[in-house]
């Protein structure tokens, strides 16, 4: 029984640390909906784009209309690999998905006797005589646009709240050679110096590495710039300060955007 008992907790220990190493997506099936009123869409955790591995789960998804009215969706399926969701699209114009803001695991990382370590259980002390390197927790964002009937700004418009990029370009008008131009901001302020890692999509038999490094001026916009068609993933880490209600010192915001370049 003993036995068992710790092969479920290591299967859930790898299973957190799965997740919490793996970046978010979400991604429609279709960017521009030709036939039919309603989308599809797929929200996970991978290491490939977009190979899912871990579900997106234990958030609110929403939805923000044409009209700037936001919501839920429609329908939502959690599966061990990934969520998906759909959402009948009554009006013309672009829709904001997101997975919603996710609060995730705790990390705390130490040094002791030369060596980084990690703790196994975040909310315990550091050992005895060791320096502590980090100690926070992890808040994950994914989103995208979908245009139906031709693209309007009104769902551009900024949450105001965490990491975000904000397109002043449209997204769904995105073609190869062309600039899609974006700002980077924290809690709707400009974050200057942003690192965003951008990668192409491809096969599970390819090893994904970053097909760009871009990084934001001093006024927190950054421009990305298609080389060849496909569905990109744009991706940016930040830490901020935790609020009061949080154990951990610091919060490690993920956020992402997927789009799709044209011919």
């Amino acid at each position: 029984m003993k036995y068992i008992i710790c092969i479920a907790l290591l299967h859930f220990y790898l299973f957190s640390m799965q997740a919490a190493g793996h970046t978010p997506y979400f991604k429609p099936h279709s960017f521009e909906p030709v036939r039919g009123d309603i989308i599809t869409l797929d929200a996970a955790f991978a290491e490939k784009f977009f190979v899912p591995e871990v579900a997106f789960a234990n958030s609110i998804y929403l939805v923000t209309a044409p009209d700037g009215k936001t919501s839920t969706p429609d329908s939502l399926a959690q599966f061990k690999s990934r969520v998906v969701v759909e959402h009948g699209l009554e009006k013309d114009g672009t829709y904001r998905f997101s997975t919603g803001r996710r609060l995730g695991r705790l990390f705390k990382f130490y040094e002791l006797d030369g060596k980084r370590k990690a703790m196994k259980d975040p909310t315990q002390e550091i050992p005895e005589g060791a320096k502590l390197l980090s100690f926070f927790q992890s808040l994950t964002l994914a989103e995208t646009y979908v245009s139906k009937g031709g693209p309007n700004d009104t769902a551009l418009q900024p949450h105001g709240e965490g990491l975000e990029f904000v397109a002043t370009t449209h997204p769904n008008e995105l073609f190869v050679g062309e600039p899609l131009a974006l700002l980077s901001l924290f809690n709707g302020q400009p974050l200057a110096d942003l690192k965003v890692d951008v990668f192409l999509a491809k096969d599970q038999f390819t090893q994904d590495k970053a097909n760009v490094e871009l990084h934001s001026d001093a006024n927190g916009k950054f421009i990305f710039t298609p080389e060849t068609a496909g569905t990109y993933l744009l991706l940016a880490r930040h830490r901020s300060e935790a609020p009061t209600s949080s154990q951990a010192n610091q919060i490690s915001n993920t956020y992402t955007l997927v789009v799709e370049a044209f011919e």
